[in-house]
């Protein structure tokens, strides 16, 4: 039987995915993380790079541990725009990562709340390289999108750079999340060894070095304070996972 992994289809996940398309005895999909995330819940995913946000979400998940997709401070990839000089009424959100949606929706409600209109919406919008032409005061763009994004006129937030500076703790976007009675034994050795080889390759994940791939202890302390932020803000409601070497 052969093992089912899902990973990311942007280039910041090339340094975690080498070589996973073509190992033997690996199903590999490529899909963009709300889709993972649907097949890692019904099961038909035995792991999925998804965003960390998920290991909080459902029950019975455990985590690779020592491997993701973190920030000590800059990410380049994931991007808010902000219209300058008016109060934030209205939010378009690119819902390609929910840790990303998350962790905007933190910093809204913990740094810049008085910046935000009490009556605030929040809406999702497609993925656009022209944030300035959306309706919305704040546009959040992700991935491949929010490294290449055209400004424009607006003010740019980094929220690798913006969760730094509120918390001086670095930022987990997005872990491997295996599914309740995953072939750990089979799983583990085959997510490793795609990292060897994205680390062999020198693949290039557009970030010019501001992501990082191979988790430390602050970064899981970074990703421990992301978590009960978000269980504060009744985002997510599970403990936290178990990680698995």
């Amino acid at each position: 039987m052969s093992i089912r992994i899902g990973g990311v289809p942007y280039g910041v996940g090339a340094p975690l995915l080498a070589g996973l398309d073509q190992a033997p005895g690996i199903e590999f999909v490529k899909s963009p993380p709300t889709e993972l995330i649907d097949e890692l819940r019904a099961g038909r995913l035995d792991a999925a790079l998804v965003s960390s946000i998920e290991a909080i979400r459902a029950p019975g998940y455990a985590v690779a541990s020592g491997l993701g997709i973190a920030c000590k401070r800059e990410i380049r990839s994931v991007r808010a725009f902000r219209r300058p000089g008016v109060l934030i009424r209205s939010v378009g959100l690119d819902q390609s990562s929910a840790t990303s949606v998350a962790m905007l929706r933190i910093l809204l409600a913990q740094v810049y709340r008085a910046d935000v209109a009490h009556d605030v919406t929040f809406a999702t919008i497609a993925p656009t390289r022209q944030p300035d032409e959306q309706p919305h005061d704040l546009v959040l763009m992700i991935g491949d999108h929010g490294l290449q994004a055209n400004a424009g006129d607006r003010e740019i937030w980094d929220l690798g750079r913006e969760w730094r500076r509120w918390t001086d703790l670095p930022f987990v976007f997005a872990v491997w999340v295996l599914r309740p009675g995953a072939p750990l034994p089979a799983l583990l050795p085959a997510l490793r060894a795609a990292r060897e080889r994205g680390r062999l390759l020198g693949a290039v994940d557009g970030t010019y070095g501001a992501a990082h791939y191979d988790l430390d202890d602050e970064d899981l302390r970074g990703l421990r304070r992301f978590w009960s932020e978000c269980r504060g803000l009744s985002l997510a409601d599970q403990p936290d996972p178990n990680f698995v070497a």
